[in-house]
């Protein structure tokens, strides 16, 4: 990752986490931050993703991806092409109490709907900035 954090895979068929990061110095590697990944690409999603309740206990963060390749929903029509509404990918670094907070069930499925509460102190470099303080890592300097 950006923020000097050591970032590794889980190993495959793990249940609950996608990542592992640690401290790049060896010396202080202490603890370890487990990081679950979910990604929309749509631009038009409800910007709510799939987490199992059974789940939550096992990571420290969840990262969701809005990776925006265009409009998918609503009045655009089927088959038209889809780089309509093409913007920027947004990452969101949500802690586990968040998704505890407001993940629901409906019907047959489980769910973190982000319309719920303010998701903007977890987007992008601040969101990535919570993994680093919880693994106590400073600032990169010169």
């Amino acid at each position: 990752m950006r923020r000097n954090i050591l970032t590794y895979k889980a190993p495959p068929n793990n249940e609950g986490y996608d990542l592992i990061c640690i401290h790049p110095d060896p010396k202080k590697v202490t603890k370890q931050v487990r990081v679950q990944v979910k990604s929309r690409y749509q631009t038009d999603s409800d910007k709510g993703f799939p987490v199992k309740e059974k789940t939550i206990d096992s990571f420290d963060f969840l990262v969701v991806a809005f990776l925006n390749i265009g409009y998918f929903f609503g009045k655009h029509k089927k088959g038209q092409h889809s780089s309509i509404g093409r913007q920027e990918p947004e990452f969101y670094t949500l802690p586990a109490d968040i998704i505890r907070q407001y993940h629901r069930k409906e019907g047959g499925w489980e769910k973190v709907r982000t319309k719920e509460f303010d998701i903007t102190p977890y987007k992008n470099e601040l969101g990535f900035e919570l993994i680093a303080n919880s693994l106590e890592i400073p600032m990169p300097t010169k």
